[in-house]
């Protein structure tokens, strides 16, 4: 990996894009002219295949085949069979991981009546943890990592029955250490479920070999399924017997087409999906999975690495004073880079204008996602400049970049 250090001009980073060995991938994907587009880390840019598979779901399989398609087209076995596919990039083994709508697992544990999570967790997290908690039918109690300890360490006792965790920090891209936190949980008799909403796709993972309970994550962002494409769930085969779904959807029965008038579950991890799929949204996930196919997650990941040092290393050099909070360690950072500043929302919203696009998380954070798959180093120097002349000009004094959208 080339440092940032020996990046000292654009043209060096251009030619360090001509003899990048992932630079073809780029073509892959549908990236607009003169568009340096770095909010992957919240919706993937499109496949260029993606339209005409589409197309195909839906003129020909469902316009022309109709019902037929659940066999001939293979509907119904999607979410296993695509599950599989995105349980080769967790490194899961075949039958523990499920591409679905539904993410939500019950974890109670005889004797133990304690949820760790984050107090910076991505709130959908929190709201999951909550409402589980309300249903789960007896007394449960909710204890944070930065509110109520400083760490899983002052935390963690015998109560404890789960500690649901983000492997990066949405707003920070800081990069927790997998295998050692889930060691940690299981010595003290607890399990542990992974949200890899951002590290699926561009970071190395290993869900068999660290002993992982559960995983749960979405298909939108690196892996670009397209907007809300469908989320996916890991369960280990140690846990499918035991671990219950709260809702028991025919999908999940072991024999759904019996009509059984009870439920029973399936033996493996259809056990739990829920209801009937959507059939278009998991078509975009495997056209988006083809286009990430031959592709080695350590090669991403190296080239995510030099990405975000010389975007960190450039900003650092143009606006010294500026707080960057993403790690700069290499081991401790995912595949995004965060600048805390009070003015950061007008920001974005004028480099956006300019041709970079970025996005903001309250109440301070600009936000810049390094994609591998199709981000250069010509455009991490070119965003760097762009964002120094936006702060420089004080685009906040305009009014036009203060107006807040609905979606930041």
């Amino acid at each position: 990996m080339m440092s940032s250090a020996s990046m000292i001009s654009r043209d060096a980073c251009v030619a360090r894009d001509a003899a990048d060995p992932l630079r073809g991938l780029r073509d892959r994907f549908m990236i607009p002219d003169g568009l340096i587009y770095l909010d992957g880390n919240s919706l993937g840019p499109m496949p260029r295949a993606a339209a005409s598979a589409l197309n195909r779901t839906i003129e020909q399989e469902w316009g022309h085949d109709l019902i037929r398609s659940w066999n001939s087209a293979g509907w119904f076995d999607m979410p296993v069979r695509l599950g599989d596919r995105v349980g080769a990039l967790l490194g899961a083994a075949p039958g523990q991981t499920l591409v679905c709508d539904t993410t939500s697992i019950n974890l109670l544990r005889p004797g133990r009546d304690v949820v760790i999570a984050e107090d910076e967790s991505f709130p959908t997290d929190l709201y999951i943890v909550e409402g589980a908690m309300k249903s789960a039918g007896r007394p449960m109690k909710r204890r944070l990592i930065g509110t109520d300890g400083p760490s899983i360490d002052a935390l963690l006792d015998e109560t404890v029955a789960v500690a649901v965790l983000s492997h990066i920090n949405y707003r920070t891209g800081a990069l927790l250490d997998m295998a050692t936190i889930t060691r940690q949980l299981h010595d003290a008799g607890a399990l542990v479920v992974w949200d890899l909403c951002h590290s699926i796709g561009v970071i190395e993972i290993a869900f068999d070999l660290h002993a992982v309970d559960f995983a749960v994550g979405c298909t939108y962002k690196y892996l670009n399924g397209g907007p809300g494409s469908p989320a996916f769930i890991a369960v280990a085969k140690a846990h499918q017997a035991a671990a219950r779904h709260p809702l028991s959807g025919w999908w999940g029965h072991a024999a759904p087409f019996a009509f059984d008038r009870d439920f029973r579950p399936d033996q493996g991890i259809k056990r739990f999906l829920c209801g009937t799929q959507p059939i278009i949204s998991l078509r975009g996930v495997d056209v988006a999975l083809d286009a990430m196919e031959g592709v080695e997650v350590a090669a991403l990941r190296q080239k995510s690495l030099a990405l975000t040092e010389l975007f960190m290393a450039r900003v650092t050099a143009l606006l010294p004073g500026l707080d960057v909070v993403t790690p700069r360690q290499p081991s401790l950072r995912g595949s995004q880079v965060g600048i805390s500043f009070d003015k950061g929302y007008a920001v974005v919203q004028a480099m956006i204008e300019r041709g970079v696009v970025g996005d903001f998380r309250a109440p301070d954070i600009m936000r810049f996602g390094f994609a591998p798959l199709y981000i250069r180093f010509q455009d991490v120097w070119d965003a760097a400049d762009i964002l120094a002349g936006c702060i420089n000009a004080e685009v906040w004094r305009d009014p036009r970049f203060n107006r807040y959208l609905d979606v930041t």
